[in-house]
């Protein structure tokens, strides 16, 4: 008896967190997305191509740029809040802290938008060559998990 009230407590706060969690929508709301690559624009030798990230048709677009780097292709994913990148090299696919001369942010802004512990977490999303259509759809599925719950607005 003791063993099924236990079960029972362990399934309603089961049941409650995830009620709570779903109720919250933060991360629930970006679910999504629209890539809308950006053409005519004078780039640059070393920027390969730029697109548009728009969550829920968002009037504050995330830009991504690709670049050729030494380290491998990295895509530099920047909005008025915050700057990132993801780096595609012979390790796989995954996030690092945006370096400061690709960044208009203020570097205190960035950590206070950016969650660092996601950061270090998506160090490497996949350990497999990426495309650039896979890229942007691993980017786009996984930088809501980088910000802040409470600058979640940013992607809005």
């Amino acid at each position: 008896m003791r063993k099924v009230n236990v079960t029972i407590a362990i399934i309603s706060i089961l049941f409650i967190f995830n009620t709570v969690a779903k109720a919250t929508g933060v991360k629930n709301e970006f679910k999504d997305f629209e890539i809308t690559l950006v053409n005519d624009l004078n780039m640059g030798k070393k920027v390969e191509a730029v697109w548009t990230l728009n969550y829920n048709e968002s009037e504050n677009p995330v830009t991504v740029v690709k670049r050729k780097t030494i380290e491998g292709i990295e895509y530099v994913v920047s909005s008025e809040f915050f700057t990132v990148r993801y780096l595609a090299s012979a390790n796989g696919f995954g996030a690092k802290e945006a370096r400061k001369s690709w960044s208009a942010v203020h570097s205190k802004i960035n950590h206070a938008v950016i969650n660092q512990k996601q950061l270090q977490n998506q160090g490497i999303i996949t350990p497999n060559k990426v495309d650039d259509k896979m890229a942007l759809g691993l980017i786009a599925s996984y930088l809501p998990d980088l910000i802040n719950d409470g600058y979640a607005h940013v992607l809005n």
